[in-house]
């Protein structure tokens, strides 16, 4: 198996305004990563799309960030209305990082921002070829299924308690701090 880069970079809670780097990570992908995200192949209309509607969708947007950019990237999203407590989870990770347990961790903070909002199913649609996210959910307790040609993992988070909360709480404190500084640092740049 092949290993990504040494450096693996700092994962944290991405903030609305910051979806432009998403959409910018988004748009690296190359052909295969981005048709084994969204499941078929997209353009790059297609992803401008998509992320625009995030907010809509009341996604929660986990990042590995390196250098200031997106290198991997979680979504967690409610389902419809009707199935209250049920979420969607997705992942993209650039060619050159795959590997390097940046989808397992990425994974890992899904699940706990899930638990932290009763949220009790999570479900993880991939291609039947994609090996990769298999093994990343089965990490996590994922029982996959077969259906219509994919791959549907399922992963019923615990109840939240004061420790998952609390580390929620905190690293969402220390995002917000690097946001801040990665800012500050774009605005030195550019001057």
């Amino acid at each position: 198996m092949a290993q990504g880069p040494a450096e693996t970079g700092t994962t944290r809670k991405l903030y609305v305004t910051e979806y432009h780097k998403y959409r910018d990570h988004m748009l690296r992908l190359d052909e295969e990563s981005r048709r084994m995200r969204f499941g078929m192949a997209v353009d790059d209309e297609f992803v401008v799309d998509y992320v625009n509607r995030l907010n809509d969708m009341k996604s929660i947007v986990y990042a590995n960030m390196i250098g200031g950019e997106v290198r991997a990237a979680a979504e967690l999203r409610p389902l419809a209305a009707h199935a209250r407590g049920e979420a969607e989870a997705a992942f993209s990770v650039e060619k050159e990082y795959q590997d390097s347990g940046i989808g397992t961790e990425l994974l890992g903070r899904i699940v706990r921002a899930a638990r932290n909002r009763s949220i009790t199913r999570v479900y993880m649609n991939c291609l039947a070829e994609n090996r990769k996210m298999q093994r990343i959910a089965r990490k996590h307790g994922a029982i996959l299924q077969f259906e219509q040609g994919d791959v549907v993992g399922k992963v019923a988070p615990t109840s939240a308690h004061a420790f998952s909360i609390w580390r929620e709480v905190v690293e969402d404190e220390m995002g917000f701090v690097m946001a801040v500084l990665d800012l500050q640092r774009r605005f030195m740049h550019a001057a």
